[in-house]
């Protein structure tokens, strides 16, 4: 992954389709970013908030031209699916989950397009974050998704039955499988939130850190947008905490997940991801501490062992 080419799992994605003539207006009323802008070929990052600003889901959101596909974490995935369907009215909008329909698998690592071109990949990569193109690879038909988060690289998403024909493909042009634990451990060190662990049903989008990703500031209203523009105008963009990379003395543990961080006798936030890095060597965690302690250098402790506030690693 920071050499080579990786092959992750991304099994813990779903897939909703939306399909008709309506799909991205319809979006566009429900999700931060902007979907109507989204032409064939094109993709965002986005999120889906309730009424009060907090995150029901973040998503990629693709427009392959026939159909807005929708990727959400698998266990959010059917209460996505009915919240979506439920609010269609008389828009010309069709919802289905068609994950059971697709498979998707990563790419990633500065080899990464090399490999492609090694596999046999017939079609252009797309070259811009979260775009997407129809390839072929290993003769077999497959959606090619720039990537958004743990470095360079892509998502690969083909039928079921093409998957073992597509990685063995990837494995003989040069990629090697990553576990589990080292997905894990680039993410972390990469800052890349994971909903479920690093935000949930109580974080606001900026506190998380995704206002240059996943919000717009032109486009029209949204679900929620009321509670972001208050905090981004009024507020100046101020949230109570905020989501940061620390890092710890290489003698130190790894904090488990909820770890107390603090300054002097204050508790100011806590852990919610942590691993050993190799490339650091020593532990690096993500955590949610008090704004008065978000800027790189900011020493903290974490469960009493010394820590600072550092920036993710390029």
């Amino acid at each position: 992954m920071r050499e080579g080419a990786a092959i992750v799992d991304r099994s813990a994605l779903a897939a909703i389709q939306l399909t008709g003539h309506d799909r991205r207006s319809y979006l566009q009323g429900l999700l931060t970013n902007d979907i109507a802008a989204l032409t064939p070929g094109t993709g965002c990052y986005a999120a889906m908030l309730t009424a009060q600003g907090r995150m029901m889901t973040d998503m990629r959101v693709l427009e392959l031209g026939d159909a807005v596909l929708v990727e959400v974490p698998a266990h959010v995935a059917p209460a996505i699916r009915e919240h979506l369907d439920r609010f269609v009215f008389a828009e010309d909008v069709q919802v289905a989950d068609v994950s059971s329909a697709r498979v998707q698998v990563g790419l990633y690592g500065p080899k990464a397009l090399e490999v492609l071109q090694l596999a046999g990949t017939e079609g252009a990569a797309p070259s811009r974050t979260n775009d997407v193109s129809r390839v072929r690879i290993a003769g077999r038909e497959a959606l090619l998704i720039r990537g958004d988060g743990v470095g360079a690289g892509f998502d690969v998403v083909v039928d079921p039955a093409d998957a073992a024909a597509v990685v063995d493909a990837l494995r003989n042009a040069g990629a090697e499988t990553a576990s589990s634990d080292s997905a894990e451990i680039v993410r972390i060190e990469h800052a890349h939130p994971l909903f479920g662990v690093d935000m949930d049903a109580d974080t606001i989008p900026l506190e998380a850190g995704l206002e240059d990703r996943a919000i717009s500031r032109s486009k029209g209203c949204y679900v929620g947008q009321e509670v972001i523009v208050r905090v981004q105008d009024r507020g100046q963009g101020r949230v109570a905490r905020r989501l940061v990379p620390l890092t710890l003395n290489a003698s130190d543990a790894v904090p488990a997940s909820g770890a107390r961080i603090t300054s002097g006798d204050r508790e100011i936030g806590r852990v919610t991801s942590a691993a050993w890095s190799p490339a650091l060597e020593r532990p690096i965690a993500l955590g949610y501490v008090h704004r008065d302690f978000v800027e790189p250098g900011t020493h903290v402790s974490v469960n009493g062992a010394d820590a600072v506030v550092s920036r993710p690693l390029a």
